[in-house]
Order: C-alpha cells, then sequence, then structure tokens
C-alpha cells in the first residue's frame, strides 16, 4: 500500500565518479493532482581534499577486510556530513537519501557496490536513511544504472532529453510510452584524467581543450572502442575506463591542450549519434552534471548537433544539485514502495521499488 502522505522533506547525497566532492541537498516534495512538484531548500558541495580522494580512488585495489571498513568509515563520515548541514540549516526532514561512492559496477557478473554504510550513516547523523539504489536492480538482472530517469520523467518532463556530464555522460528520454536511458561515453571522468598528467584537478570552461587541435587517429581510436556499438541497456564502470581507455591515453604522444581537444570531440561525437539516432527532430536537452560549465564541450556539442536539438543550461543549482535532488526523490518514491528502477532503462526483469531502509 503507498502512503496517503503526499508531501516530504528528505536530504539526498551524491558523489560521482569524478571524485571532486560530495552533493548534498535538502529539497521538498509535494504530490499535486498527480504531478510531483519540488523546491530545493538548502545546498553544499563539500569537497574531497587530497588525501580522501586518492584513498576513494584507490578503494577498487583494497583488500576486502579493509574495503569494509573503509565503507564503513566512509557511512560514518557521510552522516557527520549530513548532520553538520542540518545543524547550520536549522532543519528537519523525513530521511536521508544516499548514493553512496561506487567502487565496483560490473552487472554483467551481477556485482555492483557502493561504499558508505548505511546503519553507520544513520547512526552518526541519527535520522532515518535510504540507499543501496542498484543491488535490487542488478539482482533482478538489470544494470543497476543509470538509476535517474525515473526524476527525469516525473520532474523534468518538459524536456525532450535529460542529459548528464559527470564522470560519466548519460541520457534519458521517451521513447513511445517507455523511458529510455544509458550511459554514452566517459565525460569529465576522461577530461579529469588527462588534467591530472599536469598536476590540474580539471580544465576549467574547457579553457586547455580550446586551445588544442583534434587528433584525428586518436579520435578514431577512442570512437572505434566496441562499448559503442552495444545495444542499450549499458552502463559504463571505473573498471571499463581503466581497462580501455587509460591505455589509449597514456600510449599516445601528443600535448595536454591536444589530447583534451580530442577528447571533446570524442564525448561530443558519441552524445550527437546518440541523440541523432533517436530521430527527435526540434528536441531540447536539459544539460545538468559538471560538464555543463564546460562551454567549450557545449559549443561542440551544439554544433555537431547541428540544428537537431537545441541544448538547454538550467540555473547552476539545478546543475550542480540535479542527480542530489533525483535520489532523494527516489527515496520518497522508496518510502511509499512506488517503482523508482525501470525496467525499461535497466533491462531488469521487471520494474522495482529498490533502496534499502536504516534506522539509527
Amino acid at each position: 500500500m503507498s502512503s496517503v502522505k503526499n508531501q516530504y522533506t528528505a536530504i539526498g547525497l551524491m558523489s560521482g565518479t569524478s571524485l571532486d566532492g560530495l552533493d548534498i541537498v535538502c529539497c521538498s516534495f509535494e504530490k499535486k493532482n498527480d504531478t510531483w512538484i519540488f523546491s530545493i531548500i538548502n545546498t553544499d558541495s563539500i569537497d574531497y581534499d587530497i588525501t580522501f580522494k586518492e584513498q576513494l580512488k584507490n578503494t577498487v585495489h583494497l583488500e576486502p577486510a579493509t574495503l569494509l571498513a573503509f565503507h564503513n568509515e566512509y557511512g560514518s563520515w557521510l552522516g557527520n556530513q549530513v548532520k553538520k548541514f542540518m545543524n547550520q540549516n536549522n532543519i528537519q526532514v523525513d530521511f536521508v537519501a544516499s548514493h553512496g561512492h561506487t567502487v565496483f559496477h560490473q552487472p554483467e557478473i551481477g556485482l555492483t557496490y557502493q561504499i558508505g554504510s548505511g546503519q553507520h550513516l544513520a547512526n552518526a547523523c541519527e535520522q532515518k536513511v535510504i540507499c543501496d539504489f542498484r543491488t535490487n536492480d542488478v539482482a533482478l538482472g538489470g544494470q543497476g544504472a543509470p538509476l535517474v530517469p525515473i526524476g527525469d520523467q516525473l520532474l523534468f518532463d518538459q524536456y525532450d532529453f535529460c542529459l548528464n556530464l559527470g564522470g560519466i555522460s548519460n541520457i534519458s528520454f521517451n521513447s513511445g510510452r517507455k523511458r529510455i536511458a544509458y550511459d554514452i561515453s566517459p565525460a569529465n571522468m576522461l577530461l579529469n584524467f588527462i588534467c591530472s598528467t599536469i598536476d590540474k584537478a580539471y580544465d576549467k570552461g574547457g579553457a586547455i581543450a580550446r586551445t588544442g587541435t583534434l587528433n584525428p587517429a586518436l579520435l578514431d581510436t577512442l570512437n572505434n572502442l566496441s562499448y559503442y556499438k552495444l545495444p542499450f541497456p549499458k552502463s559504463l564502470g571505473y573498471e571499463w575506463f581503466t581497462e580501455e581507455m587509460i591505455p589509449i591515453i597514456v600510449h599516445n604522444q601528443d600535448t595536454t591542450e591536444n589530447l583534451l581537444h580530442t577528447a571533446v570531440h570524442h564525448i561530443t561525437t558519441q552524445i550527437a549519434d546518440a541523440i541523432k539516432k533517436t530521430k527527435h527532430k526540434n528536441s531540447s536537452i536539459l544539460v545538468t552534471g559538471g560538464g555543463a560549465k564546460n562551454d567549450f564541450l557545449i559549443q561542440i556539442l551544439q554544433q555537431k548537433l547541428d540544428g537537431f536539438a537545441t541544448v538547454v543550461i538550467p540555473s547552476e543549482e539545478i546543475i550542480d544539485f540535479k542527480e542530489a535532488l533525483i535520489f532523494a526523490f527516489m527515496g520518497v518514491l522508496r518510502e511509499r514502495n512506488e517503482i523508482n528502477c525501470l525496467q525499461s532503462v535497466t533491462g531488469a526483469r521487471k520494474d522495482s521499488s529498490s533502496g534499502v531502509l536504516y534506522h539509527p
């Protein structure tokens, strides 16, 4: 049975594959006449310091016991950030919804794992916590990703496409009566990796990439990776990036400027191709995630779309916090035992209401 309650205040937590930090959003949701309305109340972004970032990056290589200990430690850290955020903003919430931080994502062998222990998180912030949104879908034979399309469909339906440019670029759109979504390509994950070779965290506004020139051979190699030929549903993880893409970049003898320039062309080629394949002409594309602030990337994307679709850049608040907002919303749907994971998106055997509840 669904709850009769139609108003919720929730905190959403998101830590993305680009490792830039933790996004926290407090928002309200109200269901009116079968339509969900949201309002963002407070937000915060907490940068990971260099040591913590390295720890998170290294999790994939940890011994099992060490990884599980860090899983608990990270959960407590998340809970402490939530408690501080709530105290600073004097807010009360129904629950906290946490994405966790993805360490392993290999749905083809039935594996997905996000660290950030829900019990430790709940104990530290003294709130009910809903987390681990992916496992149930993977257990049902799905990709466990992308998860945000349910929010795209119910909160942002005025746009034909929702494109998120985080560590990975992913897209969602309606096709007939179904919501379709999948990971297109690495995005900031690739750009930030190239920047790390010159001790930069990222290429602000795409300024460095803009000064480079195209490396056609490299572009061709990247565009011919086998993942791009796979049908959806499909999703990408850091392991794939490490095995398939990093060696190509590392073995390519070219300047940072040229590598970044070519990477931007690769990312935008894959996105434009994905959008054009849908045959949705004269459409609107809502672009969010850190990549929406990469002016050069957005410019090249609009060029490659060639009038087929128009890029819409929303407010900075939506750019930065849309994913955290949608995880809070997924928590609302889980609280109501309503579908928050779509079979049409993930390829699971059925739709599901996913997420595990923890009480302090």
